[in-house]
């Protein structure tokens, strides 16, 4: 067979397997999709239906709290993340570092959120600072954290109070209804219908308040971000700090901003370790993010509020952390005055003009200056604690947070270990 004959009978075998192939194909696609819809309903996008108490919206700093203080408190709770695991700041965000749960020789912060933080120490055999000597510096009271292990405990704990987790989900609107809301959550493969009588928002960026119309707070210009890394040198978590730089500009908006803030940390990184010819040992996943939105609330704390230690009279949690604002040259601390310890008022929590949802965490009601020092772990911590008492109790009174007795907040808290303002 001569050459040409040999790319004449190739020619048409490609052409006639292509056109067979592409027949072939097209009648296989359509009849196994027809068998696959008809005898195999599990291959479909998956219906669920929750029928809840409590929904929580977000499981980190704050959100995981919230659900274990629900799910404790008696109330039917599921939790909604986004992400693969629990703790948000101090697990994916690397910040395994808490605080603060002390001021001034005592401990001011508890509950959950600290036995949380104590168990994952321990069990890591890992060091408790003492409380009772005041530090030179605030952050020597920070509690080192084993970050992995803390993201398995929260998780262990949500499972034992009968919180049910829903990873890799996030509500796509709500609707009121006459005893509360139904919330549509989607995730991949996953169409999700939940009913429920209360929400918790512990997006960070009170992303629920914003989705259902309700007013929302932000400045222009934002704190940068942080990521965080190591090089050079193992890292031993629990024991010590990670390296991290900023990410200025970090935007934990919408999935585009986010993922902007990402590419620029990690770009940062790569240069960093070509430049200094070291190796990496350790990356988080992605950008620390310090501020987003916060919500206008039935009351907002102030810088001067929260520098003069302003006792609210519906406080449900203490705070400490010195003011501490981040701009593009660093941040100079500034500490707060002996004996100082600001308050978090249950009107902080509560969106103004809403009903059935209550926040928690650095998108609590707040200036700019005061959320540089109330956005800190212990403090979110011991806002979702009070967050998920209140949405618990009012699930179970059939009415709104905001209209549940104070003392009976204060009392489930006691119960449950947390310290009440006053009573420290």
């Amino acid at each position: 067979m001569s050459d040409k004959d040999k790319a004449t009978d190739r020619r048409d075998f490609l052409q006639a397997g292509f056109l067979g192939t592409a027949g072939v194909g097209l009648a296989v696609a359509s009849t196994t999709s027809v068998t696959m819809a008809e005898s195999d309903p599990a291959s479909q996008t998956p219906e669920l239906t929750n029928e809840v108490d409590v929904l929580v919206v977000g499981g980190g700093t704050a959100g995981h709290v919230a659900a274990i203080q629900a799910g404790r408190a008696g109330a039917s709770t599921l939790l909604v993340e986004r992400n693969s695991q629990l703790g948000g700041t101090t697990t994916t965000g690397g910040v395994s570092f808490p605080g603060l749960f002390d001021a001034w020789g005592r401990q001011v912060i508890a509950g959950i959120g600290w036995e949380l933080v104590k168990e994952s120490v321990e069990m890591d055999e890992g060091t408790l600072p003492d409380f009772a000597k005041v530090p030179e510096r605030h952050w020597h009271n920070q509690v080192y954290t084993n970050q992995f292990l803390y993201a398995l405990l929260a998780e262990e704990k949500c499972i034992e109070a009968g919180v049910e987790i829903a990873y890799y989900e996030f509500p796509q609107a709500a609707r009121k209804t006459e005893d509360g809301w139904e919330v549509d959550c989607v995730g991949f493969g996953t169409r999700r219908k939940v009913r429920c009588k209360q929400i918790v928002d512990c997006t960070g960026g009170a992303e629920v308040v914003g989705m259902l119309g309700f007013p929302r707070l932000r400045e222009d210009e934002r704190q940068p971000g942080s990521f965080l890394f190591m090089m050079g040198k193992e890292h031993q978590p629990g024991r010590n700090q990670i390296h991290r730089l900023y990410v200025h500009g970090a935007d934990s908006t919408n999935s585009r901003t986010a993922t902007r803030a990402n590419l620029t940390g990690r770009k940062s990184i790569l240069e960093k370790l070509r430049k200094e010819k070291k190796r990496l040992m350790h990356l988080q996943p992605e950008t620390g993010f310090r501020e987003s939105y916060r919500i206008e609330g039935e009351t907002i704390i102030t810088v001067n509020d929260y520098t003069s230690g302003r006792h609210f009279e519906d406080a449900i949690s203490n705070a400490f952390y010195p003011v501490d604002l981040h701009t593009k040259t660093g941040v100079k601390p500034k500490p707060l005055k002996p004996g100082t310890v600001p308050t978090i008022p249950l009107r902080a929590l509560i969106p103004k003009g809403s009903t059935n949802i209550i926040v928690a965490g650095r998108c609590v009601s707040s200036d700019r200056l005061a959320n540089s020092g109330l956005r800190v772990q212990a403090s979110c911590m011991g806002m979702g604690q009070a967050a998920g008492t209140a949405a618990a109790l009012a699930a179970k009174s059939g009415t709104t947070p905001l209209s549940v007795p104070l003392p009976e907040i204060h009392e489930v808290l006691r119960e449950h270990g947390q310290i009440i303002p006053g009573q420290a």
